[in-house]
């Protein structure tokens, strides 16, 4: 599948989507050096066993910002410059409905719950993403994590849940706001690279190499690099180089690894549970100034395997909810019959599995739209209130929390933030909100600055 950026009015928003596949291949690949995988999991050694637990979080990152009126928060009865073009549909809980283009989601309400008075103050994309990923403001270049990511939290302070996978993945790659700052690239997330959302066999680049090493050659490869690791120890006169070989074997350890190997093997899925997710191909507009989604399908099937193997936090990119040209024809060609299939089949899924009481599900975006419909006949960034959809572990289903005002512009009540929701991601893994870190210039950080569980659906 080729990849072809919007050129849409969002220029902040362009440029933070552009990659290049050398960088990200050297970033986040697990190349037969071995060299990225080991300081990915040289956290172990500070995480004792006692902290580790079996919970974990999936979050399904709508990045563009997702509108609330066309979600979670429908204002069926405002005035038709901000109703917009659908209407509500009930749940299957009394009193609460959604947008009338997600019956799925609906017929499972009792499942989970909504959040529909979250605020903060800035409406960049990638502003927007370090806030909801590190609870912290955003630095000078907001596509740069000034503060670790709520994924390298996880890592630092608990470490694996099982040594043959990484404690925190992202699905294809990193995006803004989801790297480890000063925790240190030990703490980074693995990314996949390799997508489910494109056609084909799903093959993680790495572990096909691997297959086609003998075990002779797999063995002379581990001895070189051991002396290697040697040599790098001999030149550190000053001992701050320190010598990675037990991490170093651990990487091949996943790199060969049969339940590493498992969990990434998405063609082993039963092919009804695949066709419930969906292989709805990518949407393409046909034009430049508005944004596609992707096929993300297959991506949240790909976070139920991680997490069912013991990953303990998966991010996967739900790209991209900008709809400022002609957002109602997006949502409903586009994002809306994507949604409404893959997040129902995920919640249910999980459910079946007996996984949702151990695993979070967070779904949310950067910020909302705006309650007014602008003259292209969609929504622009608006940060003053939006919604996010959240289900399992310790949380009930078929409530909501706060509420927005007539218009959907403003919380009404019970105002949210961010940083409450990544408290309840905290406390539902076991993570010390009060623990400070060092970052690069020697100032004590807190993990959390502010921000409370959820009660409410506790």
């Amino acid at each position: 599948m080729s990849h072809r950026w919007p050129q849409s009015a969002c220029s902040e928003f362009r440029k933070a989507l552009r990659f290049n596949r050398r960088g990200f291949l050297k970033a986040g690949g697990l190349g037969l050096t071995g060299l990225s995988l080991p300081e990915l999991l040289r956290h172990e050694a500070h995480a004792g066993p006692a902290a580790r637990k079996e919970n974990s979080v999936i979050i399904l990152w709508m990045r563009g910002g997702p509108s609330q009126h066309e979600t979670w928060d429908p204002k069926p009865n405002a005035p038709a410059e901000f109703r917009g073009d659908f209407g509500a549909i009930r749940t299957s809980v009394p009193g609460i409905e959604i947008v009338d283009l997600m019956p799925r989601c609906a017929q499972i309400m009792e499942k989970w719950s909504i959040i529909r008075s979250l605020h903060h103050t800035n409406a960049g994309h990638s502003a927007g993403d370090q806030i909801l990923f590190t609870g912290h403001p955003p630095g000078t270049d907001p596509t740069i994590n000034v503060h670790p990511s709520c994924g390298s939290i996880v890592s630092e302070q608990l470490g694996y849940l099982t040594p043959e996978l990484p404690p925190y993945v992202m699905i294809p790659r990193q995006v803004p706001g989801t790297d480890s700052a000063y925790l240190g690239v030990a703490h980074k997330p693995f990314e996949t690279l390799a997508d489910p959302a494109n056609d084909g066999p799903f093959t993680l680049q790495n572990f096909s190499l691997v297959e086609g090493i003998n075990d002779n050659r797999f063995a002379r490869r581990k001895d070189l690099l051991k002396g290697f690791d040697q040599f790098r120890t001999d030149l550190d006169r000053s001992g701050q180089l320190t010598a990675i070989s037990q991490f170093q074997q651990q990487a091949f350890g996943i790199l060969s690894s049969d339940k590493a190997r498992k969990a990434f093997d998405l063609d082993a899925e039963r092919e009804s549970t695949r066709e419930r997710y969906g292989f709805i191909p990518r949407y393409d507009p046909m034009d430049p100034t508005r944004c596609s989604a992707s096929a993300f399908s297959q991506r949240m099937l790909l976070g139920r395997r991680l997490v069912e193997a013991g990953v303990r936090l998966v991010t996967v990119d739900c790209r991209w909810w900008d709809t400022h040209v002609k957002g109602f024809d997006s949502m409903r060609n586009g994002f809306l019959p994507r949604w409404d299939q893959a997040y129902s089949a995920l919640i249910e899924d999980l459910d079946q599995r007996s996984l949702l009481e151990t695993t979070l599900v967070v779904a949310w975006g950067e910020f909302g739209r705006t309650p007014r419909v602008n003259k292209n006949a969609g929504r622009d960034h608006y940060p003053n209130v939006f919604s996010a959809a959240i289900a399992g572990g310790p949380l009930k289903g078929g409530r909501v929390v706060g509420s927005s005002d007539s218009k959907g512009a403003f919380p009404k009540d019970n105002p949210k933030t961010p940083q409450d929701v990544l408290a309840t991601i905290y406390q539902h893994l076991g993570i010390d909100t009060e623990k400070h870190y060092l970052d690069h210039s020697g100032r004590p950080i807190i993990t959390l600055p502010f921000g409370e569980p959820l009660h409410e659906l506790a």
